[in-house]
């Protein structure tokens, strides 16, 4: 199930009414906020740090005594995680709301096994990403490889260089090597609980620039698999042409005769 928002003027009061309307109840204190922080480039390439503050505010209005985080693992090879949050906004938002920013390119790591899978039957994971509950905020985008950059793709930040970047320009460039397998076992080692995607604004035809587009919405759902359906019909793609799409479906969540329910 999805929930969405349209016509957005206010995105904190959006966001509250998803949360209410989809009944969303945390697991966990320790709450870790994900944006898709790719490199130093102004929204919608980027997730707007005004959404996460939003996300922020909503959590902490809704529940008492939670501990959160917001958490990247960049994926420039010329600036830091920290370099990144500093230019978008996010050192100054941390400090306004008493945050901590988290570099997952830095952060220990767990050895993490399942060799069923076909593209990464061990894996290493930054171990925050084990003991929070992760509530992922990527942006609406097109990819030049994988079809769609959303919320599965979005828990590629958690992917550690020092294991992953074999060669070429970008941090985890292992990636680009069938890629769709590579998405979905990742997402198979640990997938977001909660989803809080912006689309308001949008990539049309690529994860780094050109054309935009501006659906007006936000869209929010505990299914990794049908928010990244909804995200690519938005993005005028059909989800039977991603890849990690359909491997996902019926695994990680639903793709087919998803309930679109509007706040």
């Amino acid at each position: 199930m999805v929930y969405i928002a349209k016509d957005v003027r206010d995105i904190k009061e959006a966001i509250a009414g998803l949360l209410e309307r989809a009944a969303i109840s945390p697991h966990k204190k320790d709450i870790l906020i994900k944006p898709n922080l790719v490199d130093a480039i102004a929204p919608p390439v980027t997730t707007p740090v005004e959404f996460v503050e939003a996300i922020i505010d909503c959590f902490r209005e809704r529940w008492e005594g939670l501990n959160i985080v917001v958490a990247e693992g960049t994926g420039s090879a010329e600036r830091s995680t920290h370099e990144v949050f500093k230019h978008l906004g996010y050192h100054l938002m941390a400090e306004r709301k008493g945050v901590e920013l988290i570099d997952l390119n830095e952060e220990p790591l767990t050895r993490l096994s399942m060799p069923y899978l076909t593209r990464w039957k061990e894996f290493y994971l930054p171990t925050v990403a084990l003991d929070y509950y992760i509530v992922s905020a990527p942006v609406l985008k097109a990819h030049t490889l994988a079809g769609v950059t959303l919320t599965m793709k979005n828990m590629m930040g958690f992917v550690p260089p020092s294991h992953y970047r074999m060669g070429g320009y970008w941090k985890k460039s292992a990636f680009h090597t069938r890629i769709d397998e590579a998405i979905f076992d990742l997402n198979n080692y640990r997938s977001p609980d909660l989803t809080i995607l912006y689309a308001i604004r949008g990539m049309r035809d690529s994860h780094l620039g050109g054309a935009q587009l501006s659906p007006g919405i936000i869209a929010l759902g505990s299914d990794p698999v049908a928010i990244d359906t909804y995200g690519t019909v938005l993005l005028g793609r059909d989800p039977q042409d991603i890849g990690y799409i359909t491997m996902a479906h019926g695994v990680l969540g639903m793709s087919e005769d998803i309930t679109v329910v509007e706040s």
